[in-house]
């Protein structure tokens, strides 16, 4: 943690930002100090600024920090575009019910596959991603319904290529490029992108693109690998059905994806 000029005082000032983030209310300026390897004056000066301008607050009964209400400001200005607007909501709520599974709608957003809404319940848990959070483009249903559609260098730049391999989530994860290209071709060939415990053990499902003018989106379920066995082709007409809908609501709402 050394460096001089601004850049590095902002790089310090986020990376304390980060360790509140990950330890919750209550860390104290010692324990960020000791983590961050800053001298305990610096982390103090450092804190002070960021309870100032709001990003953290000072918790007295916990006597250490947290984060502040600006951070929820940052939160919605960077999900309110990608939410989707009411009707397609309840598009993805009846789905939901009548498909008896997670219901995951993502969009592309610079180089990442996030998320802009789900529909979960407890027999339905879905990915466990929240609006706004990016999913493994290569490991997902929805990621490779939305990476089919792109051509050679977004598809690159969306992969990573060059930053090192595709990620292992699990041992069917995809990570050698020819046989995830491959996958990719019968998911153009298809219409539609199926992932069986390649994100997460024991879940599977599958996603459909959903065109519009704001960009790119996808259409998709979760459910048990068990489940997904004996209902695939169910399960594919009722989000192939959806989508129709949807992207005539999506349409309505060019703002949605409109980054990607």
């Amino acid at each position: 943690m050394v460096g001089d000029g601004a850049g590095a005082v902002l790089r310090r000032a986020l990376r304390v930002l980060e360790a509140v983030a990950e330890a919750g209310d209550g860390v104290s300026a010692k324990a960020l100090a000791r983590r961050l390897e800053l001298p305990l004056p610096t982390a103090y000066r450092l804190l002070g600024t960021l309870v100032e301008e709001g990003y953290l607050v000072r918790l007295h009964a916990e006597r250490g920090y947290g984060l502040g209400y600006r951070v929820v400001g940052l939160y919605r200005g960077m999900t309110d575009p990608i939410v989707p607007p009411a009707p397609a909501r309840e598009v993805l709520a009846e789905l939901h019910t009548t498909a008896r599974a997670a219901v995951v709608l993502t969009v592309l957003r610079s180089d990442d596959v996030v998320v802009a809404h789900t529909e979960t319940c407890a027999a339905h848990p879905g990915p466990g991603a929240v609006t706004g959070e990016p999913l493994p483009a290569h490991a997902t249903a929805p990621g490779k319904a939305l990476l089919a559609g792109l051509d050679a260098g977004r598809l690159a730049d969306v992969l990573g290529v060059g930053h090192g391999p595709l990620a292992p989530l699990t041992p069917h994860t995809l990570t050698d490029r020819r046989l995830l290209d491959r996958d990719l071709l019968r998911v153009r060939s298809a219409g539609v992108a199926v992932e069986v415990e390649e994100h997460a053990r024991g879940r599977a499902g599958l996603a459909v693109a959903v065109p519009h003018p704001g960009g790119g989106a996808a259409l998709s379920v979760v459910v048990s690998r068990a489940d997904f066995t004996g209902r695939r082709w169910e399960l594919e007409r009722a989000v192939r059905e959806a989508a129709v809908p949807l992207a005539r609501h999506l349409a309505a709402a060019p703002g949605v994806a409109a980054s990607g």
